[in-house]
């Protein structure tokens, strides 16, 4: 996230806009506030939108195998796991967890690509 948002700071302090805001004399405060922040938010909320897909698997991953929030509290990983000790006998109990957490995936990255291809201004024609 860091390398990013640095990487299109940089790029637009690069830009025309800038230097004209510089020659008509706006502070940095301004000419941060008023011009490279909005330009660059949409490159952080498109990159803090895709980051929580693997937030959200790691956690399931970690409370799967026994790593994450401890017992009284849920967590979809808790419950696949515990969906383990029942497989043969009750299948569909695992199934709710495994979907529930690939829906949701599934839809914060294509939240995120719908983001990107609204707020990229390279893909504009």
């Amino acid at each position: 996230m860091a390398r990013i948002v640095r990487g299109q700071i940089l790029s637009l302090k690069e830009q025309e806009f800038i230097l004209a805001a510089n020659t008509i004399g706006a502070s940095k405060r301004k000419i941060l506030l008023q011009h490279l922040l909005p330009n660059a938010m949409g490159p952080i909320i498109v990159t803090a939108t895709i980051s929580i897909p693997e937030a959200i698997f790691t956690e399931s991953f970690l409370s799967f195998i026994g790593l994450g929030v401890s017992a009284p509290m849920a967590s979809w990983g808790m419950l696949a796991s515990d969906a383990l000790t029942a497989l043969k006998s009750f299948p569909h109990v695992l199934v709710f967890p495994a979907v529930s957490i690939c829906i949701t995936l599934l839809a914060f990255n294509f939240i995120g690509d719908g983001l990107r291809d609204v707020l990229d201004p390279k893909m504009r024609k």
